[in-house]
């Protein structure tokens, strides 16, 4: 059935509403608007006129789905509780169309099958031999056929340790022999590693890693699983902290993305800092800007400062010039605690407004964090558009991609309208594909062509209200999409940090959420671990184990980071 047809409530009665004569008329009227050609009307006033026309229908139309979406979403969620399916405080939205512009930047590739043998470990070598009383007698010996099989042994190790006991009637004491480094308690360092890794890599569930355990021989409970994955983690949590130092340190540039978290039922945020060395995650209550650079800070405590750059943003946030003229003589370049400045501005300012109150704390913090020695300040943010990272950093580095998803949301009804749409695209993906060479081969005559061919493109007038509106958009944030002119080691997306939200996602998905502020800090540190190794080519299981068994023999992912943002020379361009 036509779409079109689909959109249309059938009315009461037994006369079908498609095969009536106003049904048909109606018919006839929106083909002759699908095939309007507006190149063929020659008068410009008429043009003009039929262009507003076809921009008032889309408009129409667009509205008219929007409602329908809205109404099949909420009779759904009615059905819900009759049917018994759902959760009743499921609250999600109605499932949006795939925005995905991979086909559009994709570029072809020779597949070339990888060579797997080479990478194989051999852990044990077998020879097999022919029964010769089936060989022919002319068979000769030509020694051996290689046959790699991977295979995999799981068994249970249980040990009964038997500690020599000792007592000293002087000391009144009793001396037991100690446990092996990794033993504590009832179970080995295999055991608690695998906890964690089926949590945090596998995504099992804390049942399914009992019912697999159980399975496997091992008598061990729910509540002791959880434990495990979040208790005694101390050591792990400073190897998290010294991560983030060290990924915030090896680039003067950083990816950060957010997502939803719930923690004990209430809405939190995970937040997801990374470049191409690491990934870290911190889960906070708020996402506002002050939240941003306790994460870009590594959530040291919140320290403020009143100077010229204080000012500037206070101004350009709307404080008043009075309030601004007080701080600058009361507390000019002072670094203030969090509690120090709330005590100054309840005693100095009591009549101070919520807005303007907040606008000065977030100006000196922003002051502050640029100030601060002895510690990495980012200076550019690779991001979305959303608010709360603007002039946190010196720069901002737009997303090429979520600005391409802004076109995919246009969706329009008429083929004139999807025709100029689908052409002005190909145009974006390919101008992105130039952006793309000039990060390989950057130079200053290149970069000054580019940034004439974006004024060129983003000025396109193409009658299509929307599409013009959003090009519009797209040209004012110029300078950010561009920031690559400047700083070509920076990407032109925010993947990364994307994918990074999305192991968050499907880790929810499973478990639902932390239910204490102490699980919510388990998740960020084993997820900070998990993403970091990947990225560093370190075997997360590998990983966990030398670190719970006491060896701690291998590097520390941190020295890894290190290490390899000396090589890699990531901020090259800011000297």
């Amino acid at each position: 059935m036509d779409s079109r047809r689909s959109d249309r409530e059938p009315s009461s009665g037994n006369t079908n509403p498609e095969n009536s004569p106003e049904a048909v008329k109606g018919d006839a009227l929106w083909e002759q608007i699908q095939k309007l050609d507006l190149a063929g009307v020659e008068d410009e006033r008429a043009r003009a006129i039929i262009r507003l026309l076809l921009n008032v229908v889309e408009d129409l139309r667009g509205e008219l789905k929007k409602a329908q979406q809205e109404i099949a979403y909420l009779r759904e969620r009615l059905r819900r509780p009759q049917s018994g399916e759902g959760k009743p405080g499921d609250n999600s939205s109605p499932p949006q169309a795939p925005r995905s512009s991979e086909k559009e930047r994709s570029e072809p590739k020779e597949r070339t099958k990888r060579e797997k043998l080479s990478r194989i470990k051999i852990d044990r070598e077998v020879k097999l031999d022919v029964d010769r009383a089936t060989l022919p007698a002319d068979a000769k010996d030509k020694g051996y056929e290689e046959k790699v099989v991977q295979e995999l042994r799981i068994a249970t190790d249980n040990v009964k340790f038997l500690r020599k006991k000792y007592y000293s009637v002087s000391t009144g004491k009793t001396y037991l022999a100690p446990l092996p480094a990794g033993y504590s308690g009832e179970y080995g360092p295999n055991v608690r590693t695998l906890c964690v890794m089926f949590s945090h890599l596998c995504h099992m569930t804390e049942p399914k890693i009992g019912e697999w355990f159980a399975n496997m021989g091992i008598l061990i409970s729910a509540g002791q699983i959880s434990n495990f994955l979040t208790e005694g983690q101390e050591a792990f949590h400073r190897e998290k902290e010294e991560i983030a130092e060290a990924g915030l340190s090896s680039s003067p540039w950083q990816h950060i993305d957010d997502t939803g978290t719930r923690m004990d039922g209430a809405n939190w945020h995970c937040h997801v800092i990374c470049n191409p060395l690491y990934t870290a995650y911190f889960t906070t209550e708020r996402k506002d800007r002050l939240t941003v650079m306790d994460v870009l800070r590594n959530q040291r405590e919140r320290v403020f400062r009143f100077n010229d750059e204080a000012m500037a943003l206070m101004r350009q946030f709307g404080v008043s010039e009075r309030m601004v003229d007080v701080l600058r003589n009361l507390l000019w370049e002072q670094e203030l605690s969090e509690t120090e400045l709330d005590s100054w501005l309840d005693r100095q300012m009591p009549g101070l407004g919520v807005t303007a109150r907040n606008h000065i704390v977030e100006a000196s913090a922003i002051a502050a964090y640029h100030a601060e020695v002895g510690h990495p300040v980012v200076r550019l943010l690779v991001c979305d558009d959303a608010k709360q990272f603007k002039r946190v950093t010196e720069e901002l580095g737009l997303c090429w991609i979520h600005d391409g998803r802004h076109y995919k949301n246009l969706a329009p009804w008429l083929v004139y309208h999807r025709q100029l749409l689908d052409g002005f695209q190909t145009k974006y993906w390919d101008y992105y594909k130039e952006l793309l060479a000039y990060r390989q081969q950057p130079s200053a005559e290149e970069a000054k062509r580019l940034s004439s061919v974006f004024d060129e493109l983003f000025s396109t007038q193409t009658g299509y209200a929307a599409l013009d509106d959003r090009i519009a958009k797209t040209k004012a944030n110029k300078g950010q999409l561009l920031m690559v002119l400047r700083h070509p080691e920076i990407p032109l997306h925010n993947n990364p940090a994307e994918l990074g939200a999305r192991g968050r996602v499907r880790k929810r998905v499973v478990s639902y959420g932390p239910r204490s502020e102490k699980g919510a800090k388990a998740w960020d540190t084993f997820q900070t671990l998990l993403g970091t190794a990947r990225k560093l080519g370190v075997n997360f299981f590998h990983y966990l184990s030398d670190r719970i068994s006491g060896t701690c023999q291998m590097a520390s992912l941190a020295s890894i980071i290190q290490q390899r943002a000396k090589d890699l020379q990531l901020g090259a361009s800011w000297g």
